[in-house]
């Protein structure tokens, strides 16, 4: 599961996959937003290289630009990592969430 090493592909694989079939720099322009920082290029698209050849992605020509698509490999994968995340946060994200509606920035229970 060489692909789980590297934080940039499973993004890129998320990204994708929220996407219906994005060209390369709409995936990219995606993955800057959730960022909040540029991405290298050079960086992003060896990243698409290595998630195509691996069988993760598929790409296929559009006119000038190249689509990206989740392949059953990379979504298998997306969902065990998915499931792996969430088995490991316990439910803690939604019990922060919920107190933090019903707590102030003291700690203190708003009533």
């Amino acid at each position: 599961m060489r692909w789980l090493q590297s934080g940039l592909r499973r993004d890129i694989c998320v990204i994708v996959a929220g996407l219906d079939d994005p060209t390369g720099q709409q995936a990219k322009a995606a993955l800057e937003r959730h960022y909040d920082d540029r991405v290298q290029p050079k960086t992003f698209h060896g990243a698409l290289e290595a998630l195509v050849s691996d069988g993760f992605l598929t790409r296929r020509q559009d006119g000038l630009a190249d689509r990206y698509a989740l392949t059953d490999a990379g979504a298998e994968r997306l969902c065990a990592h998915h499931e792996w995340v969430a088995s490991n946060l316990g439910g803690r994200h939604d019990a922060d969430a919920r107190g933090a509606d019903s707590h102030g920035s003291d700690g203190k229970e708003n009533r």
